[in-house]
């Protein structure tokens, strides 16, 4: 995947110093079977009955993790990016899936968490469907940010990559404060 650097808008609101190009990670999925399996590898202690990823790259990536570990899977979509705060977009699980999951384990996994924004809204949509999550997965995760929300959810993150990065809140964005643009991503 290529990346570019400079000044982004986040999903959750934030603003980043990192855009990662995801839209042709999937363009081969036979190039990911090594990172698949290390990912499934990390998940399947956790013993999850349902793999729940978000649209678009989480729900791909989950589909694949699920059916090596031989479970379920699932997918949550994005209904809207809210007002502009802080992690306000709302993702939902497909109505004919709500009813299955209730008291089943999911693992919810994405391809890269930087904020945290879909997990979050897939984790609130799981709740409310009355699922277990159990873990949270992600090929990468970006910065602190990904470990703080997996234990505010009081779930285990594993991860095949890392990768260090910055996330502001636009009112403490320091490319904001020297007049730089946001750039579309």
């Amino acid at each position: 995947m290529s990346a570019r650097t400079g000044h982004f808008p986040l999903e959750s609101g934030h603003h980043g110093e990192l855009w990662l190009e995801l839209d042709a990670l999937f363009w081969e999925p036979g190039r990911l079977d090594g990172p698949v399996d290390r990912l499934a590898a990390l998940v399947a202690p956790h013993a999850p009955d349902v793999v729940c990823g978000p649209s678009v790259g989480g729900a791909f990536l989950a589909h694949l993790v699920a059916a090596r570990l031989g479970v379920r899977f699932c997918h949550t979509e994005r209904v809207s990016a809210g007002d502009g705060g802080l992690y306000a977009a709302t993702y939902r699980l497909p109505g004919v899936l709500v009813g299955r999951l209730r008291g089943l384990r999911v693992a919810v996994v994405d391809d890269v968490v930087n904020a945290g924004s879909s997990v979050r809204a897939t984790l609130a949509a799981l709740t409310q469907a009355d699922a277990r999550p159990v873990a949270l997965g992600a090929l990468l995760t970006l910065g602190g940010t990904p470990a703080e929300v997996a234990a505010a959810a009081g779930l285990p993150l594993e991860a095949v990559a890392t990768r260090e990065n910055e996330i502001w809140e636009p009112q403490h964005c320091p490319r904001c404060a020297n007049g730089a643009p946001l750039q579309t991503p």
